[in-house]
């Protein structure tokens, strides 16, 4: 565990000299989170497809796609992943920005770097036109379900994902971001 008195973290872009350190980092903290009962087959399907390197590579050359990454001693401890313009039917707003991904590796968590990674991603998505952020959260990932709602997000509602042919409950979560450069809660 790193000392918390001296625990200094940078955020830097990715570039596609990153795309195997994310793939791993990616895949080692999905299935920490989602693989809470074993591995059975879809889970390990989504793992592989998700988290391919050339999945990852692609994500990053994609214009409406944003990695921030958290970095220690030159490690990956972090990233989060924004994908722009992206609808939901619980979102009428056109120019919203999903949350995609906020990863951060089980034994840095709780040194500021979610929350780092969350502030930066919002800014990165007001500069780019973003006037919303949401982001869906398993049912069964209390940190998480904890977490947003502490950084302003709004629940506005259930939500289903689809992993492989499964369905899995998620908690939808939107976040308005003030044009002034401010990001406010929505009201």
């Amino acid at each position: 565990m790193p000392n918390s008195d001296n625990f200094v973290f940078t955020l830097r872009p990715a570039t596609q000299s990153d795309v195997l350190t994310i793939a791993v980092l990616g895949m080692q903290v999905f299935m920490d989170t989602y693989a809470t009962e074993g591995v059975r087959d879809a889970i390990a399907r989504e793992a592989l497809e998700s988290f391919a390197p050339e999945t990852i590579s692609a994500n990053i050359e994609r214009p409406d796609s944003i990695f921030l990454l958290a970095e220690a001693n030159n490690h990956l401890v972090g990233f989060t992943q924004i994908c722009l313009q992206t609808g939901h039917p619980l979102v009428s707003d056109t120019c919203a920005a999903e949350l995609k991904r906020l990863y951060v590796q089980e034994r840095f968590a709780g040194h500021g770097i979610g929350w780092r990674l969350l502030r930066s991603a919002e800014d990165e998505a007001l500069a780019r036109g973003a006037s919303n952020i949401w982001v869906t959260v398993w049912a069964r990932n209390t940190r998480a379900l904890l977490f947003y709602p502490r950084q302003g997000y709004e629940n506005t509602g259930l939500a289903v994902h689809r992993l492989q042919a499964e369905s899995h409950p998620n908690v939808f979560f939107c976040k308005s971001l003030n044009p002034s450069g401010l990001v406010q809660p929505l009201v």
